[in-house]
Formats: structure tokens, sequence, C-alpha cells
């Protein structure tokens, strides 16, 4: 059993869980399922075999689901608006589901022969910037870009066109102008998971979103250019903070996936390892998408999940000085594949990019460094469109170098380069 969901269980009676389903043969009611909104499907509307499943999932006001509606808004006659939310959400392009079960559920949950897994759902948290400070506009590329050869690529014709880049954050203003014209599709997540309709125009809770979204994507301005692939286009995503935060990323990425993205962006994680959403973090893989996410900002000895897994581009950060902040997290596990997070580093430290509302500020964080190795795998992919998410990551990988200043306990392999990445590609 989960530790996760044992600990849930033992404290409150309920556990919210992660359900992977077994493949199920095409029909119509998949198919609808599919073009659905997200996370909303419901047991009337799936196919048998999936409705079964569903109906081992229970209400509970003990719930993470039933505790947020209890503090739904009163209407005029003092009564709670209760928003319709169903025993079970289905996530399609995921294959998942997610749900609440107690001990009997649980257990009913196992024995079905149309599950796969069923996992926990720990809270996911932003990985938030260690310092956010003014800045003004850079000259020309930012700092980050050029440690990493970027310009290089753009000089050779490459700017990421063509690659659509799931962004899952806190949003991002689209009308900065970095970003305008960057973003393809955009979509918000409410506090229990739901996707808002119709969409609203892209905007930013927070001001994490826009600076990842314009590293990753940021259009020229002035002469001035903060982004790696100014040519790809983002699929961005209000999934954090706050609310049901599993159920926001899970339809976040399920949304992103049913888009087409080649890469997904995630600066965001639970501190320390567990396990629950590897199974999810393979699933990305399946789908041939290349999972890019931050692997924490807590110092040596630590690291966040997602970011921890073998099967996530794990990535850290680095200085001007091509040093690895105190910040950074790094960690060894006791594995024969990936022993060592992160992955790789990239520009962590004083990264000038948009701030919403207009104008730019710089950051630090490995929140910061992620966007540029996502923007990075872009022009990648637009160079070599039949490659697989798995040979971009090779070629990342292997144009790495550890600098004078860098250990591999805390860089792994150290700083990827463009060129050398598109040079191994062919």
């Amino acid at each position: 059993m989960s530790s996760f969901i044992d600990q849930e269980l033992r404290a409150r009676g309920v556990s919210q869980v992660i359900v992977l389903v077994k493949d199920l043969p095409d029909s119509p009611a998949l198919r609808r399922s599919r073009s659905a909104p997200v996370g909303l499907a419901n047991a009337a509307r799936l196919p048998g075999a999936m409705a079964g499943v569903a109906g081992h999932f229970i209400r509970s006001e003990l719930s993470l689901t039933g505790q947020l509606l209890s503090g739904c808004a009163l209407d005029d006659g003092g009564v709670a608006r209760v928003p319709p939310v169903p025993t079970a959400r289905f996530y399609p392009h995921l294959g998942v589901m997610l749900g609440t079960v107690d001990r009997e559920g649980l257990a009913a949950l196992r024995r079905d022969r149309h599950v796969e897994e069923v996992v926990g759902a720990p809270p996911l948290r932003l990985i938030r910037p260690r310092r956010v400070a003014a800045a003004k506009r850079p000259k020309s590329y930012e700092w980050g870009l050029r440690a990493l050869g970027v310009p290089a690529l753009h000089r050779a014709g490459l700017t990421g066109k063509g690659v659509l880049v799931g962004h899952l954050d806190t949003g991002a203003d689209g009308r900065h102008p970095a970003l305008r014209g960057a973003i393809r599709h955009f979509a918000e997540f409410d506090d229990l998971g739901r996707e808002v309709r119709p969409a609203p125009r892209p905007h930013d809770t927070d001001e994490h979103g826009t600076h990842t979204a314009a590293t990753i994507a940021g259009r020229k301005v002035r002469g001035t250019l903060v982004g790696v692939a100014p040519g790809a286009r983002l699929a961005s995503a209000i999934v954090i903070e706050g609310g049901d935060v599993v159920a926001r990323v899970l339809g976040g990425m399920d949304w992103a996936i049913g888009l087409g993205v080649r890469v997904v962006s995630m600066s965001l994680g639970f501190p320390g390892y567990w396990s629950d959403f590897l199974a999810l973090t393979r699933l990305l893989r399946r789908r041939g998408v290349l999972p890019v996410f931050a692997v924490g900002n807590e110092g040596p000895g630590t690291s966040r999940s997602p970011g921890n897994y073998a099967e996530a581009l794990s990535v850290g950060a680095c200085g001007r000085d091509r040093t690895v902040p105190r910040f950074s997290s790094s960690q060894r596990f006791r594995r024969g594949r990936d022993a060592i997070v992160p992955d790789l580093v990239a520009p962590g430290v004083g990264v000038v990019s948009a701030r919403p509302g207009g104008g730019w500020q710089a950051m630090d964080g490995t929140s910061m460094a992620t966007p540029h190795v996502a923007g990075l795998a872009a022009l990648l992919m637009e160079a070599a469109p039949k490659k697989t998410a798995d040979e971009i990551e090779r070629a990342l990988f292997e144009s790495c170098k550890l600098g004078p200043r860098m250990s591999e306990d805390r860089a792994h392999r150290g700083l990827p380069s463009g060129p050398r990445a598109l040079r191994l590609l062919g």
C-alpha cells in the first residue's frame, strides 16, 4: 500500500487516490469522453468497464473535495451554492481516474481487473523562486540563452517553430509584449479541478508563470530576447496554487496531451521522494511527451518528486559563474539508473524574464532553470521532428559538460550545449 494512502486512511478514514486503468478498446463512449470538458466525465458517460471502476469511489465530507465544497459561497437565501462535482473524475488522454476511497473501496479497486495500479495523491506545491528583484530590460540576449549556446541555434534558423510546449504553472500574462502571439492555447482549472469555460484570456494568478512562459517562448521585444524558443507556441494552463491541486494538475496534463504537446515544463512538486506520481511520469513518456521538472530549491541532500524520478528530465540551477547555487537541490539515490538528481543544470540565478502587467524582473530558482531546458528541447524538436522524446533527451544529456567549479553530486552531467546537442542528433 502506498505510504501516503496509508497515512491518509489512518488519519481521516478516507484517501484521495489516482487509478491507472488498463487500456480499453476504442468505443463511442470513450471518444465522447475525450471530447468532454476535462475531468468532468461521470459514470453515466463512461464506457461500462469504467463506470464499474468509478463505482468504487465515495463522496465524503472528510475528503478534500468535501472540505472545499463546505467552503462554497452562499446564495441570497443563505444556501450553499454547491457546484456539480462527479464522484470520480476520468482523464481520458492520461487514462487515469481520481477520486476518494475508504478502505473497502481501495480493496475493491485493487481487485478490479480493469485497474492497472492505484497510487496516492500527495498535494503538489509550486517551487517558488528564492529571490525576486526588479530588473532592467536586457539589451539583447538574456545571459541564460548565451550560456546554452542558443544564439548559434537561432542563427542556424531554429526558433522552435511548429513545436507546442506544455506550460503548467500559475498561468501567463498574454498581454506582455514578449508573450503576444506565443500562447496558442490557454486554460484555467479552478479549485475543484474543473476547466473554466469559456476559456479566459491568458492571465497570471501570481507572477511565476509569466516569467517561466517567457523563458520558454518569449518573442523579441525591441532587441531584447529572453525566450529560448521564440517561434514555439505554448499550451499554458493555471494549475497551481490552492484547492485540489492534484485534480488541477491532472486536468492540465490531460488537456495538454490532448492538444499534442511534445514537451511539458513543470516547476512544481512535493518535497522528498514519493513514488505516487511515478506512474504518471511514465504515462507522459508513453504518450511521446518529454517531462521536464524542476528538482527543487531546498539545497544539497534534498529533492522534490516528480523531479527526482529517473523517468523525469530533472533540472537544477547554475549561475553566471557556472557554479551551482546553495539553494539548488541535489540528491543521490540507491538505484541503478540516474542515481543522482538533477540530471543536469541550467541558468537559474538572476534570470531576467517577463513580469505580469509589463516590464521585467529577475528571479533565482530551479523553476527558472527548467523552462530553459524545455525551450532548448523545443529547438531540437524543430530541427529533428522525427526524433523521439528519449532521443532528444539523450542528445541533451550527451551535450552536457561539468564546469571546473561544478561537482557531479551537485550538477550531475553539468550544463547542456544547444549546438553540441544539435550535432549529436545528426
